[in-house]
């Protein structure tokens, strides 16, 4: 072999040498520096609150890059924005406190849609959950409605959902949970000022929700609402859930969980440490209140739903501080109730009900307004085998 050959291959060699070192180079500055990422504005999103930003951001999403970037700004969009997750993969998006969307259109601003529609047994998942859907996450956006319509998030078939530092405003509904989804978790969110509920339980199948640290307040149509469906395991902890009715909307509560139309209804609930408070204007206003009728089955012809605490939360300035009717297995304990201004505590047709230690008293301190019209009355009516231990009761009833 002659001198040129050796040349020839010694070059051949550093050339492969080189590209291998390059491709390695630039797979490790992929990873590390989290050069995938979808930025909104480099898919054309102007984010000047002017332009429709809707299809830019509908490909930055549908580039699969899974992190989805908003740089401060203003996205407005004219339509919901999909993230079809068994499509796309993994999700993640990101707006770091900085970006707002202006939802203009009708629906959601976010739909985040799953192929989940089972339990949370392992036993009934598909890989495709894990390997490209599991736990999408939206951070630190906020999102305002400009149509009488605009909702915020909504979610459907997804596992692991978490919200997380949202502010949600001028909306119908702040988080919209339809159909069926598991895992839910809501953390650190200002769900504020909307025209019907601030967290939507809507007829969905949904077990194991947390919903912690959040505000959630000045919702017309309530705060955390669950209706019919079959839902188990809400965990509400943390929360300021405050006036989340108004004199214009039909009766509705801070925390109303009413388990008509459904043979499923709600239970397992737990509902503690909370601020739950605000207003008695607001016709029939209840802090929390639990319906908990589902309706009849050949096997169960009556049914109370239950198995719900209600442990160290601050409750006033309503109709009804605690209402609850038809149910079954509460316990409830270490609570502070006060301008209840028909009843602090409404039981009716209700069992198996074990009251602990609650303060009921009637503060000199908040003596204002029309807050000597609160009768905080306690009243348990057509209700069975209870338990009432070291209830602090004083000033109820006025002459």
């Amino acid at each position: 072999m002659n001198r040129i050959h050796i040349c020839l291959i010694a070059l051949l060699c550093a050339v492969v040498t080189v590209n291998r070192l390059s491709a390695a180079k630039t797979d490790e500055v992929i990873v590390n520096t989290g050069n995938a990422i979808a930025d909104v504005k480099s898919y054309g999103a102007i984010g000047d609150g002017v332009a429709d930003d809707t299809d830019a951001i509908q490909k930055a999403i549908d580039s699969g890059k899974g992190r989805v970037v908003f740089p401060k700004g203003i996205y407005r969009l004219t339509r919901p924005v999909e993230a079809v997750l068994d499509r796309i993969g993994y999700l993640s998006i990101e707006g770091n406190g900085v970006a707002r969307i202006e939802m203009a259109g009708e629906g959601p601003a976010l739909r985040i849609i799953g192929t989940h529609q089972a339990s949370a047994d392992p036993g009934n998942f598909t890989e495709r959950v894990w390997d490209k859907q599991r736990m999408p996450l939206v951070d630190g956006i906020a999102i305002v409605g400009k149509h009488d319509k605009a909702v915020g998030i909504e979610a459907d078939g997804t596992m692991q959902i978490t919200l997380t530092r949202l502010h949600l405003r001028s909306l119908l509904h702040g988080v919209h949970l339809v159909k069926n989804n598991r895992n839910v978790a809501i953390a650190d969110c200002h769900i504020y000022h909307n025209r019907g509920i601030g967290i939507y339980y809507d007829n969905v199948n949904l077990h194991q929700s947390n919903i912690t640290g959040c505000h959630i307040s000045y919702c017309g149509g309530g705060g955390i609402v669950s209706i019919a469906g079959n839902v188990r395991n809400i965990h509400i902890a943390g929360c300021d859930i405050e006036s989340n009715m108004s004199v214009d909307t039909p009766p509705t509560a801070n925390v109303l969980i009413d388990c008509r139309g459904s043979n499923a209804g709600t239970a397992e609930v737990a509902i503690t440490g909370c601020t739950i408070q605000h207003n008695n204007p607001s016709p029939d206003s209840a802090n929390i209140r639990i319906i908990g009728n589902s309706d009849p089955t050949a096997r169960l012809p009556k049914i109370r739903e239950g198995n719900v605490t209600i442990a160290g939360n601050v409750l006033s300035d309503v109709q009804v501080n605690l209402h609850l009717k038809e149910c079954r297995g509460v316990a409830i304990t270490g609570n502070t109730l006060w301008q209840g201004y028909k009843h602090n505590i409404l039981f009716e047709s209700c069992s198996s009900i074990v009251m602990g230690a609650n303060n009921l008293d009637r503060n000199p301190r908040y003596d204002y307004g029309n807050t000597a019209d609160a009768n905080n009355s306690v009243v348990m009516r057509d209700c069975d085998d209870c338990t009432i231990n070291g209830l602090h009761v004083t000033g109820v009833w006025r002459d």
